[in-house]
């Protein structure tokens, strides 16, 4: 199968057709082979009878039904679980993502060679700049900074197309589903390229991703997946480095503190007890934070021994002498 392309939806029942059809006849132009999985992320609409009934109509159409709201991620995460095609195309069911750009889109994976292409939405159609148009830009611009993915504009494109061994060996979770690129290069697929993508106005129903919120969740995702792909396998030596500079910067500050005293004794200077002194408290405090992130370094290490994917390793080819 040439595609798969993957429709993660909430609440969009008058979509639905319009969108299918168009699908289809781009497909069919371009004598593609393809299906098309439609996952349905606990719609409180009449989203699932009207995949149902796309479903009756062509052999193509898949339906995944969650039975609560779990998130984009999720979605696409179990989309791309049961994806065939050997390119998989991601895009909201709202019709604000072009199927005209599908074949473009086959056409950089196929043909030159990328493991997974962005959209770019240049030209967005969208309202307030205050709840979506800044926080979109700090957003992407924070996270080029961090991923070092420095060619992508539009991180959030839902519209984007994936070599089929990328969707089969990264995990999408949480709302992680930003950050595909990234867990992509982190899983060794570092051919990533972009392409400007038309944007149209929503037809119906209103967004369900507006405010800063979105900026703040993201950004905190961003630091997690940064922290785990550095240091998921080897938290002591994050956590470790920090605790034993920590308590050697305590250590010291107490042997300044009991120099100082000595020195005013042989001096015959007349000083209160070192005790007395707050600075002999910060510097103790100083070293058992020290030695608590020294600790929780340990255990992460422990931990990390102990998972079951320690040694999972994503390994694109082998070679093996014959006996």
């Amino acid at each position: 199968m040439d595609i798969t392309v993957v429709v993660p939806l909430f609440n969009e029942e008058e979509s639905l057709p319009e969108l299918y059809a168009w699908i289809e006849r781009v497909m069919k132009a371009n004598n593609f082979t393809y299906e098309v999985i439609f996952v349905n992320d606990g719609s409180t609409d009449n989203s699932w009878n009207v995949i149902e009934s796309l479903s009756q109509k062509s052999p193509a159409v898949k339906g995944i039904k969650f039975r609560r709201n779990y998130g984009k991620s999720p979605a696409l995460f179990c989309g791309f679980k049961e994806a065939e095609g050997d390119v998989v195309i991601t895009m909201d069911a709202d019709l604000q993502d072009s199927p005209d750009e599908i074949p473009a889109l086959y056409h950089m994976i196929v043909d030159e060679g990328y493991d997974l292409v962005s959209g770019y939405k240049q030209n967005r159609k969208q309202g307030d700049p205050l709840s979506k148009t800044i926080p979109t830009k700090l957003f992407n611009a924070t996270a080029r900074k961090v991923s070092g993915i420095h060619n992508l504009h539009d991180f959030n494109c839902g519209l984007k197309a994936y070599r089929k061994d990328v969707v089969k060996n990264i995990e999408v979770y949480g709302e992680m589903h930003r950050y595909i690129p990234y867990l992509a290069k982190n899983a060794g697929f570092d051919k990533i390229g972009e392409k400007p993508v038309h944007h149209q106005a929503r037809k119906f129903g209103k967004s369900k991703f507006m405010g800063w919120n979105r900026f703040f969740n993201g950004y905190l995702d961003l630091i997690t997946l940064w922290f785990l792909s550095s240091f998921g396998r080897k938290p002591m030596h994050v956590f470790g480095f920090l605790g034993t500079l920590m308590f050697f910067i305590g250590f010291l500050s107490v042997v300044a503190l009991g120099v100082d005293k000595l020195w005013c004794l042989a001096h015959g200077i007349p000083q209160r007890l070192i005790t007395d002194s707050p600075y002999f408290f910060i510097a103790l405090t100083v070293m058992m934070i020290g030695t608590q992130f020294f600790l929780a370094g340990f255990i992460g290490d422990l931990v990390s021994r102990s998972s079951q994917n320690r040694n999972d390793y994503q390994i694109e080819k082998t070679l093996r002498c014959e006996k």
